[in-house]
């Protein structure tokens, strides 16, 4: 994981909400707002946060399914973000997405093996001939019969379901997958099954995951390292074990804090996240966060944080945490 595969900077993906009478637009819903990151080869990226706080517009921006207002996007160093369809298309197939809604995703009227072929279509290296053989191979890869290739969407669970999407999505032999959700709609038992099917694929795939989630719990066992995004922006980025062990910023140890725990009793130093999330329409002035952050200061509501460096791939955008670290009070 010595290189990058994805690397955004400074990306901003804002849609229109009201327009005045000469047709410019007055108000933005800022659904990302400068973010800036990088996704190593062969590393799963876990992008969390609450519900309404750009983490699925950031997957889709980097897919080119949303507008792009500005930044740049590199997918292996090529910038993509300015290119029409045409000159995108030979990207299309090296990155997927598979979706939170299974069923909602997958043509009714379809069979498996119609819909797999559609995927197969797109990919220049395989005949219509062997279109048969591949889409036997890839109901192998996520564990389904062969025999499941002549039955319609509804005839499966929704953990099936899920693995017929994964199977479209590498039908492509992509060498980068958006997981949006992709597990939060399955009962936990079918989760866990789907969440060692993606480890397993990774592994033996060489894959690039960005797995998109609001339960910060099962990305500590798929995901190396882990995004937090709060009202358009990253927070922070760390290794999963170092996140969870110490979170930097406030919004994240109030995350972490929000996972059930077996013990109902322990309840010391966790901290209660108060108030609402801001209006993307018309975020907060300084750092997002601070309205509902206990160590804001005059800072906080004025000057927006910058990315303070944790070490190589990890840091973190909290006045509160330099203040610390400038004392001596926090180590690397």
């Amino acid at each position: 994981m010595s290189d990058v595969l994805i690397d955004l900077s400074h990306i901003k993906t804002y849609f229109p909400q009201k327009k005045t009478l000469m047709g410019k637009v007055s108000t933005w819903v800022r659904a990302v707002d400068d973010v800036t990151l990088k996704i190593l080869r062969g590393e799963c990226l876990g992008l969390v946060g609450e519900s309404g706080c750009g983490k699925s517009t950031l997957g889709r921006t980097i897919l080119r399914l949303a507008p792009v207002l500005s930044g740049t996007i590199r997918f292996n160093g090529v910038e993509i973000q300015h290119l029409d369809e045409k000159a995108f298309q030979p990207y299309r197939p090296k990155m997927q997405m598979v979706f939170q809604d299974p069923r909602a995703s997958l043509n009714p009227k379809m069979k498996v093996m119609q819909i797999l072929s559609e995927a197969l279509a797109i990919c220049a290296h395989v005949e219509k001939i062997q279109y048969a053989q591949r889409a036997t191979e890839l109901m192998d890869m996520v564990d389904l019969r062969p025999e499941h290739l002549f039955r319609y969407p509804h005839e499966f669970s929704g953990g099936q379901q899920q693995r017929i999407c994964i199977a479209r999505a590498l039908a492509t032999q992509p060498e980068f997958l958006v997981f949006d959700e992709a597990t939060s709609a399955l009962d936990v038992s079918v989760q866990a099954q789907i969440l060692n099917l993606m480890a397993d694929l990774q592994k033996r795939l060489n894959l690039t995951f960005l797995f998109i989630s609001h339960d910060l719990s099962i990305m500590e066992h798929i995901c190396h390292r882990v995004a937090v995004m709060y009202a358009g922006q990253v927070m922070e980025i760390q290794d999963a074990d170092a996140l969870f062990a110490s979170p930097r910023h406030p919004y994240t140890k109030a995350l972490r804090d929000a996972v059930p725990i077996a013990d109902p009793t322990q309840t010391d130093g966790m901290t209660i996240l108060e108030g609402e999330v801001p209006s993307l329409l018309d975020p907060p002035q300084g750092c997002r966060f601070h309205p509902r952050c206990k160590h804001a200061t005059g800072r906080c509501k004025q000057e927006s944080p910058k990315a303070d460096v944790i070490k190589l791939g990890n840091w973190v955008r909290c006045h509160h945490h330099l203040r610390l670290w400038k004392r001596g009070l926090l180590s690397d």
